[in-house]
């Protein structure tokens, strides 16, 4: 694996025994690789011995993240289960493979857990272990659980859940424990003044950051491109907005046009700093992020992803909507109904200053920063203590 020079995790001074690592299992999205590596880093600050294999999706996300680590990358030939039965076949060949894979590493170097961070990729990982008689753990952020951690629930000693609302789902297993959902040390102690530097943002103004997760919206990107007007209309505030590759001309030229003041990026990875620099945030509700927002106290207008088929983001929001610390807007798909939306709620909350002072506090207080701590005493507990520590 290649380190990179600015590592997530800090490289271990001593060599790695099978017995001393933990495998991460699942990828594809910041949702499924951000907790495992802030799991990964509080687990390095209670036993620097431990070493760190994340098996994930082979998807050029994965790789941009996990090649900044020091612990070794996987990349699995697993996909997702399609609901078109002529799939189907591709689908069981590729999850064969990525079982016997697993298999195969497994008995080669046994891990002391695995860790399932949700999506497809956790699958084959879980179940080997499972089979293997490896223990293994569950962390599920979302308010309704996926598919695959339906799946594995049962194969879990241990399930870990940001919220209780999830419970209800999981009432079936009394190994579940409300935790929050792991964020990076980065999250507890990012600073405004930092973040506003870092990304040339005029301390001034206002900041509304943008957001489409780890891989842009462009359905977002087309419905703020769309209220450019309304934008240019407040000139106490500024944008930052992370468009994803693709989405990045095109949403820089729409701002440029309105003389609207935007840093647009296709992507970042000081999220921290961008979130702690941001007076309101428009968002996906990806349950990672959620975790982040909340963490920092920051008010939200979230769009839920609108394509999956459990629409658990649009569970997600709600859970943060209760509890007064963000509104909900559709995401319609054409940018025309999505702006109208948008529309309606944004003038609002820009021009409220008391308004967003009330939604950061509630958040605030539903925000939890210590999940990756607990989670990773939990793992700690289930690896053998180090050679040279006289069996304690």
């Amino acid at each position: 694996m290649s380190a990179g020079a600015a590592t997530i995790l800090e490289r271990p001074t001593d060599s790695v025994d099978a017995a001393s690592t933990v495998v991460f299992a699942g990828g594809g999205t910041g949702g499924h690789v951000f907790p495992a590596l802030a799991v990964a880093e509080a687990v390095r600050e209670l036993r620097s011995d431990v070493g760190f294999v994340f098996f994930s999706t082979n998807r050029a996300f994965d790789r941009s993240v996990l090649e900044r680590t020091d612990g070794e990358w996987i990349a699995q030939s697993v996909r997702p289960l399609r609901s078109a039965p002529w799939t189907w076949p591709r689908f069981y060949l590729d999850w064969r493979r990525s079982c016997h894979d697993c298999r195969r590493e497994f008995s080669r170097r046994r891990p002391a857990v695995v860790v399932g961070t949700g999506g497809f990729a956790s699958g084959p990982p879980v179940c080997e272990a499972d089979r293997g008689g490896i223990p293994t753990i569950l962390l599920n952020p979302d308010a309704v659980p996926g598919r695959a951690n339906r799946f594995l629930a049962r194969r879990a000693r241990r399930i870990f859940v940001q919220w209780p609302e999830t419970l209800k789902a999981l009432r079936d297993h009394d190994h579940c424990e409300v935790t929050g959902c792991p964020i990076r040390a980065q999250f507890r102690t990012a600073d405004r003044s930092a973040g506003l530097e870092h990304f040339g943002l005029d301390p001034a103004r206002r900041t509304l950051l943008v957001t489409g997760a780890s891989q842009g919206a462009t359905s977002i990107n087309r419905a703020m491109v769309a209220i450019r007007e309304l934008l240019a209309g407040a000139p106490e505030w500024q944008i930052l907005h992370l468009t994803g590759q693709a989405d990045l001309e095109p949403t820089q030229a729409g701002y440029e046009e309105a003389n609207v003041p935007a840093k647009t990026l296709p992507f970042t990875h000081r999220m921290a700093d961008a979130l702690v620099a941001a007076d309101l945030i428009v968002s996906r509700a990806g349950a990672s992020t959620l975790a982040e927002i909340t963490a920092l106290g920051k008010p939200a207008v979230l769009l839920p992803y609108p394509y999956h088929r459990d629409m658990h983001q649009q569970a997600n929001a709600r859970v943060l909507v209760k509890a007064g610390a963000a509104r909900i807007v559709h995401d319609r798909i054409v940018p025309e109904k999505t702006a109208a939306g948008l529309r309606e709620v944004l003038p609002g909350l820009m021009s409220d200053a008391d308004a967003l002072a009330r939604m950061a506090a509630a958040a605030r207080r539903m925000g939890t920063t210590n999940a990756s701590g607990h989670v990773a005493q939990r793992i700690c507990e289930l690896i053998p203590p180090p050679a040279n520590s006289g069996g304690r």
